[in-house]
C-alpha cells in the first residue's frame, strides 16, 4: 500500500473453503494441497510444521505423552472448521505416519483460542510450531512428540490462471514474489 497509495486493499480473514472466482475476489491464501487445478499459485514462506504442546502444569497434573497414541489418555482441544469438520493431528516419524482423531472436552473455532486455552492449562493443543515458538522459549508451554513432527506445505497465495489480472493485482504479484521470506 506503500508502494502504491492509489490501490485500495480488502482483507476478508475466514476459513472456509470458497471458490474465489464466484465470490469476486483476485486472489486467496491456503495450504497447496487445497489448490484447484485451474489457479496460479505461488508460496507464502517456507513449509510448516505443527506442534503439540501443554502448559507445564497441565503437563504436572496428567503427564506427558512419549506417542502419538498416548494422547487418547489425554484432554486434547480440538479444533471445528467453519463447514463443521474436525481438524485432525498428523504425525510422521521415518516411513511412518499416523493421524489421529482427537478427543477431549474442550472444541473451538481458531488458533487463537487454542493457544489461549492450553496456556491456561486446559489441555493439548495441535498448533503452528512458528505460532507457538515463543511460548516454548519462555516456559509457558512445553512442546511435546517433537521427534513426530510432519512437514506441511506452506501457505500459497493464489489466482485463476484464466482471467485478465488488472494492474492492481500484477503489482501485489510483483511484490509478493520480491519479497525475501525467512
Amino acid at each position: 500500500m506503500e508502494a502504491y497509495p492509489e490501490v485500495s486493499v480488502e482483507i476478508i480473514s475466514d476459513a472456509a473453503i470458497i471458490d474465489i472466482v464466484e465470490q469476486g475476489f483476485d486472489a486467496g491464501v491456503r495450504f497447496g494441497k487445497q489448490l484447484g487445478q485451474d489457479m496460479i499459485a505461488m508460496p507464502l514462506g517456507p513449509p510448516l510444521r505443527y506442534a503439540i504442546v501443554a502448559s507445564p502444569d497441565y503437563l504436572h497434573k496428567n503427564g506427558c505423552p512419549a506417542l502419538p497414541s498416548d494422547l487418547i489418555k489425554h484432554n486434547c482441544i480440538r479444533r471445528r472448521f467453519p463447514g463443521g469438520t474436525m481438524a485432525t493431528w498428523r504425525f510422521a516419524k521415518e516411513v511412518e505416519e499416523l493421524e489421529i482423531n482427537p478427543q477431549g472436552r474442550l472444541t473451538l473455532s481458531s488458533a487463537h483460542q487454542e493457544l489461549q486455552a492450553a496456556l491456561a492449562g486446559s489441555g493439548i493443543a495441535h498448533l503452528f510450531e512458528d505460532y507457538v515458538r515463543d511460548y516454548v522459549e519462555q516456559g509457558k508451554l512445553s512442546e511435546l512428540l517433537t521427534d513426530w513432527k510432519q512437514k506441511l506445505p506452506s501457505w500459497y497465495l493464489y489466482y485463476p490462471n484464466r482471467r485478465h489480472t488488472s494492474a492492481a493485482m500484477r503489482a501485489f504479484l510483483d511484490h509478493v514474489r520480491s519479497y525475501k521470506w525467512t
